[in-house]
């Protein structure tokens, strides 16, 4: 099953007298447990076509259905649950509250969630076991490393059990072997089973990838898959025998 369908999208801005057209026809589905990176240089309109797959912007024409859904039928309030329990977000920002704990920050999307208390500190701490932060639960981003903050952004877009998690520049403001140790960690998320989307311009990034979407001037230049993707899925049979 697809979880995301888009046909024929596009997207005009205006910018003064001008329209510019961040996205050209671009059609593409996205598979359940695809790990996919969304490529391009700056301008290409892969972080406009990434606020679309996030339901943060609507496109100006074209469809998007997610899960068989079609998007633009959705009211704000349908939108908003969608971004909140189907959709992961990890940015190259961390956008950690400050003041908080990695527990709490973990916790944010499951408040609005309306999920009780005891069960959300469970869900959070589970998360944050899951992303080798088990022993920083107290800790404020300001006592983390950079690698350790983006693994509590990890936890929280993982603690709803998203159908998708998407990732914008998720190594961006990391040094390369801390980027490496948190591809691993969603290359784990991926063996677990989950959909990754990836926004990035970092060829050795999208490598991990198992496919590579090339954008340029907001058409889709390529669409391939990754043979050389370090990180294979295991088979469902290699999965269930833990192997």
């Amino acid at each position: 099953m697809n979880i995301i369908n888009i046909e024929n999208i596009t997207r005009l801005y205006e910018v003064g007298a001008e329209e510019v057209r961040a996205l050209d026809g671009v059609s593409l589905a996205i598979g359940k447990n695809e790990y996919v990176a969304i490529m391009g240089p700056s301008g290409s309109g892969k972080s406009t076509l990434m606020n679309i797959l996030g339901c943060l912007d609507t496109p100006s024409s074209g469809t998007y259905l997610f899960k068989n859904i079609q998007v633009s039928d959705m009211t704000d309030n349908q939108l908003a649950e969608i971004r909140n329990r189907e959709i992961g977000f990890v940015f190259q920002t961390f956008n950690l509250l400050p003041r908080s704990d990695s527990l709490h920050n973990v916790e944010l999307p499951l408040i609005y969630a309306g999920i009780p208390s005891s069960q959300r500190k469970e869900m959070a701490m589970n998360a944050l076991v899951s992303v080798g932060l088990g022993d920083r639960v107290h800790h404020k981003p300001n006592e983390l490393s950079g690698g350790q903050r983006q693994r509590v952004a990890i936890a929280r877009a993982l603690v709803t059990n998203p159908a998708i998690i998407l990732a914008d520049e998720p190594t961006g403001n990391l040094d390369s072997k801390t980027g490496e140790d948190i591809m691993t960690v969603f290359a784990e998320i991926h063996r677990q089973g989950n959909t990754i989307i990836l926004v990035t311009h970092e060829e050795y990034i999208a490598e991990h990838a198992n496919r590579i979407i090339r954008l340029r001037d907001g058409k889709i230049e390529k669409d391939e898959k990754n043979s050389h993707s370090h990180h294979a899925p295991l088979t469902k049979a290699a999965a269930m025998t833990g192997s």
